[in-house]
C-alpha cells in the first residue's frame, strides 16, 4: 500500500514541477501518476521482498502533449527509492535518451525535493576497448589480425587501419580528455574504424584483462551499480534478459523497468531472437577457421598442453559440420527446383513454420557440432584466461592476450550459427505460435548461396517469461499502444499480464478546433496504382501551398520516387526527398527554408511518420498517399497471418486493420505537437469512405474536425 508520505511526497514534487514551468494541472498528468503509483505501490511483498501476485504491470496509452515523462519519473523515482529497487528507464530512440538525461532528469533534482543520482547504460559496443586500440598500435598485433582476415567479415586491410585515428585515441585516453565512449569523440568517426576498437561480451576478457581498471565500458558499468536510476534502451535491456538478467543491467527481481516508446518493445524482441544463416559463407569460414588455427598450434611450446590436446580435435569437428551443411545443401537443392526459386522469386517460407524431418535432425545435428565445436575454442580461451593468471601451460603471455581477442570473435560467430540450426532443431509446442522458418537465395550464378532463416511469430511467450514474470515491476508507456481503441494487439504480441492496469490518457489538445481531417474526393483507389499515383500527383499540384510547411507520406517508395518526378517545378523547387540526404540534414533544411520565410515539402516513409518533430510553423499539412496496409510478405509476418487463420480468425481484420490503424495515428500525429500548432490532415484513400473498415480507422484517430469530399 502507497503510504501517505509517499503520496504527499509525490504530489509536493508535482506541484513543484508545474510551478517550475509555469504550467497548469492537466487531468491526464494526474491520472497518469496516480495509476503508475497505485500499480508500483500495492505491490504485495513476500518475506524476503520477492513481489507476490501478477498485478505489477502499468500500461498506459498517453496522448501527445500529456506530459508522460514526468508523470513516470514523479511517480516511480520515489517508489523505487522506498523500495530499495533499481528503476530502469529504456527507450527506443536517442532522442528520448537525450532528453531524459539532459532535460526531465535533471529538471526534477532542481525544482522538487527528490534525491536521487542517474546514469547512461550503453552496451560494450558503445565504448573502446583499450586492449583493441593497443593490438593495432602495434605492428605485430596488426599482422596476426590479418593472418585471420577470413575470419571478420568486415576486416579492413592492413593499409586502412586508420593509425592516426588510433594515436589519437590513445592520447585522448591517457590525457584524461575523453572517457572512451563513442558518442563523447569530437571528431569525425567512421563505423568501420570504430569496429576495430570496439568489443563484445565473447571477446571481452572482464577481470583477466590487463586494462581491467582502465575500461571504460567497466567504468561505466560501476556507476550502474550505484545509481538510483538508469537510462538504457530496448536492444540493452533484451540482451542483458537474454542473458538471464542481471548481466549487464540489474537483476530483474530487483528491478522496475519503464519502457517509454514502448510500442516499439514487441518488435525490437523479434529482431533480437530472428537467426539467419548462409550454408555455402558457413562453410568457406568454418575452413578458414581450420586453416589458422594451424598458427596457434604452432605458438605452443613443445609441452603438449590441454590446448594442444583440443586442437588436434578441432579439424575432425570442422570436417563433420562441412558434411552436415554439404547435406543439407544437397537436400535442399531439388527442393528449391521444385518451388521454382529463381532471382524474382528469392524466398520459400514453410508453412506454420514445419520443416520437413530430415532437415530438422539435421538441424539438431548441426546444433549438436557446432555446440561441440564452441565448447572446444571456448577451452581454449579459458586456456589463455589461465595464463593471464600464471595458471595455464603451453602459451605466453604475449601470444594468450593475441588469442583471447581472436577466439572471442570466433565464439561469437558460433552462437550465432548454434541459434540458427537450434531453432530449426526444435518442434514447436502447438499450444503457443510457432517459429518461422524459411529459406532463400542470394547471389547469382557461381556466387548464389542458400540462406536459412528463423524467428519466433510473436514476442509474448518470451516476453512473459524473461521480462514480466521476473521484473519486480513495470510500467509501458506511449503516445501508440492501443489500436482500434483497445489495448488487444499490444497484448497479443507483448504477452503483458491481462491482470495488469490499463489506462488511456487522451490528448490535452484541441483536436476539432486546430486541426481538420480531409479525403478528397478521387477517381480511383490505391489498388490502382498507375491511376492513383497520377491523381496523387495532381492532388499536390493543386493543394500544396508553395510558401507553407508541408509533409506528404507514402508506403511505397516507388510511389514515392514516382511522384517526386512528376510534380510541377515550382514544388520540386522546395521538395526534400527522403533517402537523398540524410534524414537530419533534409529536417534542418526543412526548418531553415521555413525560417527564411520560404516553403518546403518533405516527401518521406515510414520513419517520418513516426518520431518527426515540427511544432509550430514548421508543418502545416500532411499528407498521407494511402492507409498504410503492410503487406505480409515477410516471412515472420505471413507465418502469423497463417496461424491466426488456422484458429479460425481473420488475419486482415486482426493483424492488418489494427497495425494500420496504428500507423495511421503515428501519421496523423504529425502535425499537433504543441496546443498552439493548427494545420490539416488529408489522407488520399477513398476506401475510408467506401469500405466497411473505414470508419473503425476514422474512429481510432484524434478528434479532427472531419471532411469528405
Amino acid at each position: 500500500m502507497l503510504s501517505d508520505e509517499l503520496k504527499s511526497k509525490i504530489h509536493a514534487a508535482y506541484r513543484a514541477s508545474l510551478a517550475a514551468k509555469g504550467h497548469k494541472p492537466r487531468l491526464g498528468q494526474k491520472q497518469m501518476i496516480a495509476t503508475i503509483a497505485r500499480t508500483l505501490g500495492n505491490i504485495m511483498q513476500g518475506s524476503e521482498g520477492e513481489r507476490l501476485g501478477e498485478k505489477h504491470v502499468a500500461v498506459v496509452e498517453a496522448g501527445t502533449g500529456t506530459g508522460k515523462t514526468l508523470s513516470y519519473c514523479l511517480s516511480a523515482i520515489p517508489i523505487a527509492k522506498s523500495n530499495e529497487k533499481k528503476l530502469i528507464i529504456s527507450t527506443a530512440t536517442v532522442a528520448l535518451q537525450e532528453q531524459i538525461l539532459h532535460k526531465e532528469l535533471p529538471d526534477l533534482l532542481k525544482h522538487t525535493e527528490y534525491n536521487f543520482s542517474y546514469t547512461l547504460a550503453k552496451g560494450r559496443g558503445r565504448y573502446l576497448c583499450l586492449n583493441q586500440l593497443e593490438s593495432f598500435l602495434d605492428a605485430e598485433n596488426q599482422v596476426m589480425d590479418d593472418m585471420f582476415a577470413g575470419l571478420f567479415e568486415q576486416h579492413l586491410q592492413s593499409g586502412d587501419v586508420n593509425s592516426v585515428l588510433y594515436q589519437e585515441m590513445d592520447e585522448h585516453i591517457k590525457s584524461g580528455d575523453w572517457n572512451g565512449d563513442k558518442d563523447n569523440w569530437e571528431g569525425i568517426l567512421r563505423d568501420e574504424d570504430w569496429r576495430r576498437v570496439t568489443t563484445d561480451h565473447q571477446q571481452c576478457t572482464n577481470r583477466n584483462c590487463a586494462n581491467f581498471s582502465a575500461c571504460p565500458f567497466y567504468k561505466a558499468r560501476a556507476e550502474i551499480e550505484t545509481a538510483d536510476v538508469i537510462v538504457a534502451n530496448h536492444d540493452l535491456v533484451l540482451a542483458d534478459l537474454s542473458l538471464g538478467g542481471g548481466a549487464i543491467l540489474t537483476d530483474p527481481s530487483e528491478t522496475i523497468y519503464v519502457f517509454d516508446e514502448g510500442h516499439h518493445l514487441p518488435e525490437k524482441a523479434i529482431n533480437h531472437f530472428r537467426h539467419e544463416l548462409r550454408l555455402q559463407q558457413s562453410i568457406q569460414w568454418l575452413r578458414q577457421l581450420e586453416k589458422n588455427l594451424v598458427n596457434l598450434k604452432q605458438e605452443l611450446t613443445d609441452e603438449i598442453s590441454l590446448t594442444g590436446q583440443i586442437l588436434l580435435k578441432i579439424p575432425q569437428q570442422i570436417q563433420t559440420l562441412v558434411n552436415f551443411i554439404q547435406y543439407a545443401q544437397q537436400g535442399l537443392a531439388p527442393f528449391i527446383a521444385e518451388k521454382n526459386l529463381d532471382s524474382d522469386n528469392t524466398v520459400y517460407r514453410f508453412e506454420f513454420g514445419v520443416i520437413p524431418e530430415e532437415l530438422r535432425q539435421l538441424a539438431y545435428s548441426l546444433q549438436t557440432g557446432f555446440q561441440k565445436l564452441f565448447n572446444s575454442i571456448e577451452s581454449i580461451q579459458d586456456e589463455c584466461k589461465k595464463v593471464k593468471q600464471n595458471e595455464g601451460m603451453g602459451l605466453t603471455q604475449e601470444v594468450a592476450d593475441t588469442w583471447l581477442s581472436i577466439l572471442g570473435v570466433v565464439l561469437a560467430r558460433l552462437e550465432q550459427a548454434k541459434g540458427l540450426w537450434q531453432l530449426f532443431s526444435l518442434q514447436d509446442d502447438l499450444t503457443y505460435p510457432p517459429n518461422a522458418r524459411w529459406l532463400s537465395l542470394s547471389g547469382s550464378g557461381m556466387e548464389q548461396d542458400i540462406e536459412l532463416g528463423g524467428s519466433p511469430i510473436l514476442a509474448a511467450h518470451t516476453l512473459r517469461q524473461q521480462l514480466w514474470e521476473k521484473c519486480y515491476a513495470a510500467v509501458v508507456t506511449s503516445a501508440t499502444l492501443t489500436a482500434l481503441n483497445t489495448f488487444h494487439r499490444f497484448n497479443m504480441r507483448s504477452g503483458v499480464p491481462y491482470e495488469s492496469e490499463y489506462l488511456r490518457v487522451l490528448s490535452p489538445f484541441d483536436f476539432p478546433n486546430k486541426g481538420q481531417l480531409i479525403i478528397p474526393k478521387m477517381t480511383c483507389e490505391p489498388t490502382q496504382v498507375e491511376q492513383h499515383t497520377t491523381a496523387i500527383v495532381e492532388y499536390l499540384n493543386d493543394s500544396i501551398n508553395q510558401d507553407g510547411a508541408s509533409l506528404v507520406l507514402f508506403s511505397s517508395r516507388k510511389q514515392m520516387e514516382e511522384v517526386s518526378l512528376r510534380l510541377g517545378a515550382k514544388l520540386q523547387a522546395i521538395m526534400l526527398v527522403q533517402g537523398e540526404q540524410s534524414k537530419r540534414i533534409i529536417l534542418e533544411s526543412h526548418k531553415k527554408s521555413i525560417d527564411a520565410g520560404k516553403g518546403s515539402l518533405l516527401m518521406g516513409l515510414a520513419s517520418f511518420a513516426e518520431g518527426v518533430d515540427l511544432p509550430g510553423k514548421y508543418l502545416t499539412h500532411v499528407v498521407i498517399a494511402k492507409i498504410p496496409f503492410s503487406v505480409p510478405d515477410d516471412p515472420v509476418d505471413a507465418t502469423l497471418a497463417e496461424w491466426i487463420q488456422k484458429r479460425g480468425g481473420n488475419p486482415f481484420m486482426e493483424i492488418t486493420i489494427p497495425d494500420a490503424s496504428l500507423r495511421l495515428v503515428q501519421a496523423t500525429g504529425r502535425l499537433l505537437r504543441s496546443e498552439k500548432d493548427e494545420g490539416k490532415v488529408c489522407i488520399l484513400d477513398r476506401r475510408l469512405v467506401s469500405k466497411r473498415y473505414g470508419q473503425q480507422l476514422i474512429n481510432s484517430l484524434p478528434p479532427y474536425r472531419l471532411s469528405v469530399e
